[in-house]
């Protein structure tokens, strides 16, 4: 039962805001800050804690959320009614929170699948991947046959997935889209996660099969196999060759066992989606934690979408273990304010209705409880879309906010893991990486937790710290990459959320 000396949260003693933990009314007295609050306040909101006046910035976190867009009372809402985005200076200061870092003397471990390249997986598919748009029902049907028919007598196999997408065609084959594309298909082939991957065209589509290939150096063999339907002749031709493809390759992908294996070859994507006010404070820091965790014992995580640090990406300059790595970031920044520009929109259309109504107001905002995903280890390095990601530690991958063409890259860069934080609901799985949700607050978890693993809405009921939330979810991602099954991968989730980023014109 909250007391009213616990009806908000402070986050920094020079913040101008408070958060409502339940719904204010009219009238409620915060002791704690010594305001009587004006009108409703719904949870997760912002009541104001002094007089704020029109034009003057407004903190949370103690930074900058956004500007008062009229006069704002003490005690009042504090909303897209009387707060608005303005431009103010940030303080990149490059390098100046850099840290050693402090490595465990016994690094945690998990049961883990050693591919013969020495790779480590954390599941065992087999995967088939379209070129083009033209070629994806027939590579749905192979995998829907296949897993109808003969992955039964193959117990270690963890499934066949079908990963589709809507482009291939009706774009420069030179052009940064195509570039894009070959980069993410490429990346999914490699992946540790397969054992094997069927590669489908429909043969005269502007992305070839044999142009993918030399673009990216993959090379065709017993377990990375290509056709196309029109080589093949027809439907029912090429469902029939993928089947018979796939069936050759699953006794191979059966032949695994886990063993134990060090934490440090885990890559997890971090991702956020349904904000609310709460992601800020409950499950982002909690993630966080995790994060500090996982690269103290070694591993690596993957920071994205970039919309959604925009605002907040001085507190990762501030991070970053040389001015140029910290200057890459600002350079995908810039790229960001071009392209939407370019596209007639702007970078704070973002927070979605949803966030909104979940009390986030700005772009400012949300980015800053965003950025709070990565912990507060060194930022080591900075990639492009679907790169392969190669350093070990705190990283960033440049990728939109919109979360699965944002999971896509980062598994395409080798995120073995994906770690999903919600306040509104998520209904979202990753195929071929297990995908962990955590819930911001208890009410959510109470009425989605089949599609949530772990609630941090603990934190905001005062029930759990961060750094306990933090650990629980560390050893979480250490069980589930051990093969234990999260919830979206029960409900089958999966292999409709793979979105590469369409980059270009539509020809």
């Amino acid at each position: 039962m909250l007391t009213q000396a616990s009806l908000t949260i402070r986050l920094h003693p020079n913040d101008d805001v408070v958060i409502a933990r339940g719904q204010l009314v009219g009238g409620t007295r915060l002791i704690d800050e010594n305001v009587t609050v004006a009108g409703l306040v719904p949870p997760a909101h912002k009541v104001a804690t002094r007089a704020i006046a029109k034009g003057s910035p407004v903190k949370r976190y103690d930074q900058v959320i956004g500007f008062a867009s009229r006069d704002i009372a003490a005690g009042e809402h504090v909303h897209l009614h009387n707060l608005a985005m303005g431009a103010f200076e940030r303080d990149y200061a490059f390098g100046a929170d850099a840290k050693p870092t402090r490595y465990v003397d016994a690094p945690a471990t998990f049961r883990g699948i050693v591919r013969a390249d020495g790779r480590v997986a954390t599941r065992n598919y087999l995967g088939i991947l379209s070129t083009v748009n033209c070629s994806a029902t027939v590579a749905r049907a192979i995998a829907d046959q296949v897993t109808r028919g003969a992955l039964a007598r193959y117990p270690n196999v963890d499934g066949v997935v079908a990963l589709t997408h809507g482009s291939g065609c009706g774009m420069d084959t030179s052009g940064e889209g195509m570039k894009l594309l070959r980069r993410t298909l490429a990346g999914y082939a490699r992946h540790a996660n397969f054992s094997g991957v069927l590669i489908v065209g429909l043969g005269c589509e502007a992305n070839q099969i044999s142009s993918l290939l030399g673009a990216t150096g993959l090379a065709e063999g017993p377990l990375m196999r290509t056709f196309s339907i029109q080589d093949t002749g027809g439907t029912a031709k090429t469902v029939a060759r993928g089947v018979a493809m796939i069936e050759e390759m699953l006794p191979h992908a059966n032949q695994v066992t886990r063993e134990t294996v060090a934490a440090s070859n885990i890559v997890v994507g971090l991702q956020c989606g349904g904000s609310d006010g709460y992601s800020g404070i409950t499950a982002n820091p909690a993630l966080g934690a995790a994060v500090d965790l996982l690269v103290r014992h070694g591993g690596t995580a993957i920071l994205s979408e970039t919309p959604e640090v925009y605002g907040a990406e001085h507190l990762l300059t501030r991070r970053a273990v040389s001015r140029e790595v910290g200057e890459k970031l600002l350079s995908r920044i810039r790229w960001w304010e071009r392209y939407t520009e370019r596209e007639e929109g702007e970078m704070n259309n973002n927070p979605s209705p949803g966030n909104k109504a979940g009390g986030l107001t700005t772009i400012l905002e949300k980015s800053l409880g965003a950025v709070a995903k990565g912990g507060t280890t060194n930022l080591v390095d900075v990639y492009e879309y679907a790169e392969p990601v190669t350093a070990k530690g705190f990283v960033y991958m440049d990728t939109p906010g919109y979360d699965p063409v944002s999971a896509t890259g980062q598994v395409a860069g080798g995120a073995n893991l994906i770690c999903f934080t919600t306040g509104r609901g998520s209904a979202y799985g990753c195929a071929p990486s297990p995908s962990l949700k955590l819930s911001t607050n208890t009410p959510l978890w109470v009425k989605q937790e089949e599609d949530i693993d772990l609630n941090a809405g603990d934190i905001a009921d005062g029930n759990a710290t961060i750094e306990g939330v933090g650990q629980r979810l560390f050893d979480l991602m250490l069980m589930t990459c051990s093969g234990e099954r999260t919830k979206s991968e029960i409900h089958g989730y999966g292999q409709n959320e793979f979105v590469p980023w369409y980059v270009g014109a539509v020809m």
